[in-house]
């Protein structure tokens, strides 16, 4: 996957009690890994994520079994919790599965409608993209702005569809990693442009209220993310050799 920025994990808030210690640590831990800074296969120690959380290792400690139970983490007797490693026919699915289950949520949204405050983050989020598109070309720091501005437009058109079963269910799809909606793939211009017009598409369906375009238009922007991986990994493949597994990002 294109290269990133990996930040630190930072501390969370004091003063919390225990279990939502525990809760924060998981969202930072699982965040690290959805966004690469935590790679496939990599080894999580407790005594280094509580000093760099500046939390005890208790907590560390079941946010990792939390993340094994999610299926983020392998576990094994003598070698700890280490990143799960996908391969690529699992991640083919995740979007296939993704490609139905956002195209469902692109057709509730339309049949429900925007309220006023997730209209207007659609429409910050369009038009943010526009403005980061105009440029013609891509600086240092882009990738983390789009990751926020695609993050916006989908976690918005799911909560407009006002299902919390779908958004359970695309939230396991997430769960492996390089499918999650957080994971830019082929950060390229052209494809970049590609997808924010799609991101268009789909809110004038949802907006003239019209489920079934939308849901199409959803299932096909999902379908093309999916088409770009599998070039990426192509072409990947034959300047490194074959591609049996996908790292986390």
């Amino acid at each position: 996957m294109p290269d990133r920025p990996k930040p630190p994990l930072s501390q969370p808030a004091l003063g919390l009690r225990a279990g939502n210690r525990a809760l924060s640590v998981a969202d930072q831990i699982r965040e690290a890994i959805l966004g690469g800074s935590i790679g496939a296969g990599e080894r999580l120690n407790e005594v280094r994520l509580s000093k760099t959380l500046a939390v005890s290792r208790t907590p560390v400690r079941a946010a990792l079994q939390a993340l094994a139970g999610e299926g983020l983490l392998d576990y094994a007797p003598n070698r700890g919790f280490t990143v799960r490693e996908f391969p690529l026919s699992a991640i083919v699915d995740a979007y296939d599965i993704r490609a139905s289950l956002e195209g469902l949520a692109a057709r509730f949204a339309a049949e429900r409608g925007f309220s006023p405050e997730e209209k207007a983050v659609i429409e910050r989020s369009l038009s943010a993209g526009d403005t980061l598109l105009d440029h013609g070309s891509f600086e240092a720091g882009d990738l983390t702005r789009y990751r926020d501005i695609n993050g916006d437009f989908h976690d918005t058109l799911l909560a407009a569809a006002r299902n919390r079963m779908l958004a359970e269910m695309i939230r396991i799809c997430h769960h492996v990693p390089v499918s999650s909606s957080r994971n830019i793939v082929a950060f390229e211009h052209r494809d970049v442009r590609r997808r924010h017009d799609d991101h268009h598409r789909i809110y004038e369906a949802i907006m003239a209220r019209e489920p079934w375009r939308a849901e199409m238009l959803m299932r096909e922007h999902v379908a093309g993310v999916k088409a770009s991986l599998i070039r990426l990994l192509t072409q990947r493949s034959k300047d490194i050799g074959p591609v049996d597994a996908v790292a986390a990002g």
